[in-house]
């Protein structure tokens, strides 16, 4: 799994916030976070309504809920909704990713991984409107290539890196050196 590759090899001292939304069923998030939290050196925590989003924590959608991150004041906190009409996959990587660029503007890294479908495409360009940075799984690390391949072809991701890459990438970007 993908997640179990990038999210340990990142620092103990890791700057950023980690925002995930992994289509999953109910029941299966919650341990996938608590395995996720024992493999890493960052905290990892399945979201909760109103959580404080935070350097150095990831945060993992609920299955069968979305994941939205909203201003409070001077911090960003976890909203978590059942349905909202039209949206297909539970939990919604575009809905998660269109409320981060609400929420933070263009200071934004979007990370495409592997997965089914078009989910993240309009998230990812968002971000990548906004002036963040947008990087895409590359297919020869992917188990199904559909949502890295789909932003690939709309022409929206600045890296494609393997899965050994995008952590050390992530770092760097955090420590604030320029792209490669």
């Amino acid at each position: 799994m993908a997640l179990q590759h990038i999210i340990p090899q990142l620092p103990p001292d890791f700057p950023l916030p980690i925002l995930i939304a992994q289509h999953m069923p109910p029941y299966f998030t919650g341990s996938l976070a608590e395995r996720l939290n024992e493999m890493s050196r960052i905290r990892v925590v399945e979201g909760s309504d109103g959580e404080m989003v935070t350097p150095g924590k990831a945060i993992l959608a609920p299955g069968g809920r979305h994941m939205k991150v909203v201003r409070a004041g001077d911090n960003c906190v976890i909203k978590l909704l059942r349905r909202i009409e039209g949206i297909i996959y539970v939990p919604s990587v575009d809905v998660l990713m269109k409320s981060a660029v609400k929420a933070y503007g263009g200071k934004l890294v979007g990370v495409i991984l592997t997965g089914m479908g078009d989910d993240g495409l309009e998230g990812m360009r968002r971000i990548k409107e906004s002036g963040g940075i947008t990087i895409a799984q590359d297919e020869e690390s992917c188990v199904v290539f559909g949502m890295p391949k789909a932003c690939i072809e709309a022409g929206i991701i600045d890296e494609v890196l393997s899965l050994d890459e995008i952590p050390r990438r992530l770092v760097e970007i955090a420590a604030g050196r320029p792209r490669i």
